[in-house]
């Protein structure tokens, strides 16, 4: 009977060493542990992602640090372009492993058509005035852009920077004629750093840290934000990578780097 009950007591202590495990490995506010990834999770081979080409220097930032954190897997060149271009990309077929969206709507279209679950919001962003550098057609407020004598490069208005601008213009009663609409918030910067146009909205994030463009931010420009979130793919060739990294952007790592390039909190 005395050696029953220490084997009881010793499978009972074990019981509870492995529960306080499991506990502690849970955060404070239930989240589960998946939201820290790090190089000892199990995951390993290529990784498809597509985002928002606003994303660009937060995402090659947060690439390379996850693919430090986990050395098996390799995450293939990013594809950037505009929400829409991608989501009609995965919608027709596409391998992708992961879909980071400017907007909610084109994540949206990929939700509807089956192909992801509904995501998580991982990043905020807001709207400029960008000029050349210098600003030497002299815009200072929003309702400059309508000025026939000023050319005024946007985004086109499938793509979130192009329904972002819209809303934004609507909003201060701005009637603008763009010489040029772009499929990519990208585009347009380029556009005007080369000095091909007098101004343009971009993102905030596009104009920090630049000295080849001037920008401002104009008013109302804070009741305009895009939100943008981030799923895995139900088809995804890579799904506990693509779960890993959808876990590590919007984690606090992620999130830290998202803040250092301008990024506003989901």
């Amino acid at each position: 009977m005395r050696t029953t009950r220490i084997v009881v007591a010793a499978v009972a202590a074990a019981s509870l060493l492995l529960t306080g495990c499991a506990t502690g490995a849970a955060g404070t506010d239930g989240t589960s542990p998946a939201a820290e990834p790090s190089a000892s999770a199990d995951v390993s081979g290529d990784l498809t992602v597509y985002a928002a080409a606003s994303l660009k220097a937060a995402f090659d930032e947060i690439s390379s640090r996850f693919e430090q954190e986990n050395p098996e897997v390799d995450i293939l060149p990013i594809v950037y372009d505009g929400s829409s271009t991608l989501a009609t990309q995965i919608i027709e077929g596409a391998p992708v492993d992961v879909f980071a969206s400017a907007d909610e709507a084109n994540l949206t279209k990929v939700v509807d058509a089956g192909l992801a679950g509904s995501g998580q919001l991982f990043a905020t962003n807001t709207l400029v005035v960008a000029t050349p550098a210098g600003n030497p057609a002299e815009v200072q407020e929003l309702a400059d852009l309508a000025d026939p004598a000023v050319s005024v490069v946007l985004c086109a208005e499938e793509v979130p920077c192009g329904a972002a601008s819209a809303a934004l213009l609507a909003q201060a009663d701005v009637d603008v004629t763009p010489v040029s609409r772009e499929q990519n918030v990208t585009a347009v910067l380029t556009k005007i750093a080369a000095d091909e146009a007098d101004a343009g909205l971009v993102y905030v994030t596009d104009v920090r840290g630049r000295d080849d463009v001037f920008s401002f931010a104009p008013e109302g420009a804070d009741q305009v934000v895009n939100r943008y979130p981030i799923a895995s793919l139900t088809a995804a060739p890579n799904p506990a990578a693509a779960a890993a990294f959808t876990a590590f952007v919007v984690g606090a790592e992620g999130q830290e780097i998202l803040a250092d390039f301008g990024f506003g909190a989901p």
